[in-house]
């Protein structure tokens, strides 16, 4: 047996991974109690079967209480109502319209850096970037956004061991507060966001409860961001380290979106999900009792040999790919047309502006502090000034 510990966040968790799916592939941690799973076939039916596998996490959710009554922690009929509700937005024709204003923040975000040769990639354009698009979504004002990403990276941090406690129940206390002051300002003006869009939706006749209403506004802020900005920073690590792959998308452009997906594959921005056991179960031969806690390991499914030939290969025309990055089932990430639009756009820019970006040399990189949420903190690129 090889034991995981769920304490560590390596840059590389990939060997680990694999090691468990040889050794253990559905392990329980006798400290914990908690259960965890690595391989594919086993990962998507822990997200698939709802009824067996629920998502009610409630006062346990690693997220805090504001995610309690949100889409990810809820289960059928209500889940199937407050999903319909959002889905409007987050169609692909909704999302398309958003390309022409995604393509000029982008722009913007990188002309300041373009003579200089070099910058951090997170800070320019990976993290402003869904930040902007998700406030201007929500009718945020802009002078808000830089809170949005300290609460934000609060929140993702929960998600890490023995992290400060006292911190992320006054990051949930503001973000409470100050969502709960753009509801009632919304009540009084209507505005055409998605705040505003939410307040008027009313289910069987009924309206959003406020911890609904918060649970999204919650959902959308940290969802909408953090886990576009690691799908770009993943990107340019993928593309930099894989020897080619920058300049056959260049000669490919067509290529790119097959690129996003095995980026997806290979450096999930969302390394797992949780669930609860809802009724006595099954994985693998080891019976799990109804009420245990579960770690889908969407990290280690994706490098799962049994669905990926040669999986520690980044393969930017991968084909088929049915990768696990968005989650399967009825909670298939709602944002997923959104965060591979943004992608597209940001990445599309960064290899026809910055001519032979590579990671600068000698850098450290280090990955962010959350066992769930996968990607870098700070991504110093080099490329050939003008």
């Amino acid at each position: 047996m090889v034991p995981f510990p769920a304490l560590e966040q390596p840059l590389n968790p990939f060997p680990r991974y694999e090691a468990m799916r040889q050794s253990e592939p559905v392990f329980q941690d006798q400290e914990t109690g908690v259960w965890h799973v690595f391989r594919y076939d086993d990962v998507q039916r822990v997200l698939s079967e709802h009824a067996t596998f629920s998502s009610r996490y409630g006062g346990d959710d690693p997220s805090g209480q504001l995610f309690a009554a949100s889409l990810v922690n809820t289960d059928p009929p209500r889940h199937r109502q407050l999903r319909s509700l959002v889905s409007q937005a987050f169609t692909p024709r909704s999302v398309e319209a958003l390309a022409p204003r995604i393509s000029e923040l982008t722009n913007e975000l990188l002309d300041p850096v373009i003579a200089a040769g070099t910058t951090d990639l997170i800070d320019q354009l990976a993290y402003p970037l869904p930040v902007i698009v998700i406030a201007e979504l929500m009718g945020i004002p802009a002078a808000d956004r830089d809170r949005f990403k300290q609460w934000s990276d609060v929140i993702v941090s929960q998600t890490r061991p023995g992290a400060d406690e006292s911190g992320h129940a006054t990051a949930n206390r503001e973000m409470a507060e100050y969502f709960m002051g753009m509801i009632e300002q919304r009540r009084r003006q209507p505005g055409n966001d998605l705040i505003s869009a939410l307040l008027g939706a009313e289910i069987d006749g009924q309206k959003l409860s406020v911890m609904e209403l918060l649970g999204f506004c919650s959902l959308l802020l940290v969802a909408g961001n953090e886990t576009t900005t690691n799908l770009i920073g993943n990107a340019v690590l993928c593309f930099t380290e894989a020897p080619g792959t920058a300049e056959r998308l260049i000669a490919e452009p067509e290529l790119l979106p097959h690129a996003i997906e095995e980026v997806l594959r290979y450096r999930s921005p969302v390394q797992s999900m949780y669930r609860i056991s809802a009724v006595d179960t099954t994985l693998r031969g080891r019976s799990i009792p109804a009420g245990s806690p579960i770690v889908a390991w969407i990290g280690s499914a994706n490098r799962d040999g049994e669905q990926f030939p040669d999986p520690e290969v980044f393969d930017a025309g991968r084909s088929p790919n049915r990768h696990l990055a968005f989650g399967q089932g009825i909670h298939f990430c709602l944002g997923a047309p959104l965060a591979r639009l943004e992608a597209k756009i940001a990445l599309q820019a960064v290899l026809s502006r910055l001519p032979g970006l590579a990671v600068e040399p000698g850098a450290t990189l280090e990955r962010m502090e959350s066992t769930i949420v996968y990607g870098v903190k700070k991504l110093p690129v080099t490329w050939q000034a003008a």
